[in-house]
């Protein structure tokens, strides 16, 4: 097999990542394509040994968070035609999961997270490298209302959170990395425009 292209998109926290990422999935997966998503999130480092009010402390918005060294191996590894043991995370109890998932190689490999783009080491991996630019208010809307739905927490602790390390993580890692993109996205994961001219080229580019 071919060395599979691999696309990152990277954005704030609530941008509209994962939506633009499963737009650019359905597309390719309809057409016969297999494809692999990864996210960044899954890599965060493990914290079994912390205690709960340690790990709460932990600057999730920081590049330290994950460990981007088993997230490279893992992409050198599905692009010399290897499986990977694809980890798991808990966001309430804060640390990885025992389990992992086997995850085959695919032609198209789909990377989805907030400092991807902001890590030097893993930029030579990109085949396409796109940034979703979106205002931080409607950015921090959203993660409210995903926090708070899907992972437990409280409005005052996402808030809390916002100021303290999201906000300023964003100034100093991920918005800077947008100039490393090929692409810069608006208007989220919806942007028509920009999925079907990135569709165009990733079509022409797996013939």
């Amino acid at each position: 097999m071919s060395a599979p292209l691999i696309i990152a998109i990277s954005g704030a926290s609530g941008s509209g990542k994962s939506l633009f990422t499963e737009n650019l999935f359905n597309a390719f997966s309809e057409k016969g394509r297999p494809v692999q998503i990864l996210r960044e999130d899954h890599y965060y480092r493990a914290q079994d040994h912390l205690a709960m009010e340690d790990r709460e402390k932990t600057n999730y918005d920081h590049p330290n968070a994950f460990e981007h060294e088993l997230l490279k191996s893992h992409l050198q590894n599905l692009r010399d035609g290897k499986s990977i043991e694809y980890p798991h995370y808990c966001f309430k109890t804060h640390t990885r999961l025992a389990k992992t998932e086997t995850l085959q190689p695919a032609p198209v490999i789909i990377l989805e997270g907030i400092m991807l783009l902001a890590r030097p080491e893993l930029l030579p991996l990109y085949n396409v490298k796109i940034f979703i630019d979106t205002p931080l208010d409607i950015c921090l809307m959203r993660r409210m209302i995903r926090d708070v739905k899907e992972r437990g927490r409280s409005l005052e602790s996402v808030a809390r959170q916002y100021e303290a390390t999201v906000k300023p993580m964003y100034h100093q890692f991920i918005e800077p990395s947008r100039f490393t993109a090929d692409v810069n996205v608006t208007q989220g994961g919806m942007n028509q425009i920009a999925l079907d001219v990135i569709k165009s080229h990733i079509s022409q580019t797996l013939l």
